[in-house]
């Protein structure tokens, strides 16, 4: 089990029918997640490959819509998507890497994920 409290969510907010979903860490942060980042930053073999690096894959706005979130273990989520999509595990690591707050993100970068 992780200890560190930057890598332990404490609540997550993932409204039916909006694109976008918070995280508050055990360390007071709060993550925000436009869906348009985590669908098109899925890290499963599908979406990002077989080779190790990370793109974003872009997607339609009928594909950016959350259906479930549920727990691995205790270091990971799995997203099913309203597609169906749901092989995708996004550790907590790489969940506040993928972070959009004005914290986190360069402004010169835009929408994309420090990784």
């Amino acid at each position: 089990m992780n200890k560190d409290p930057r890598l332990k969510p404490v609540a997550i907010r993932s409204p039916r029918g909006g694109r976008m979903t918070e995280i508050d860490w055990g360390d007071g942060h709060k993550s925000v997640y436009p869906h348009q980042i985590l669908r098109g930053y899925c890290p499963c073999a599908g979406c990002q490959g077989h080779e190790g690096g990370i793109e974003l894959v872009e997607t339609t706005d009928d594909q950016r819509e959350l259906d479930d979130i549920a727990p691995v273990g205790s270091y990971a989520l799995c997203l099913t998507w309203f597609d169906g999509h749901s092989s995708g595990i996004y550790s907590f690591k790489y969940l506040r890497a993928l972070c959009q707050c004005d914290a986190c993100r360069p402004p010169e970068h835009g929408l994309m994920p420090r990784l």
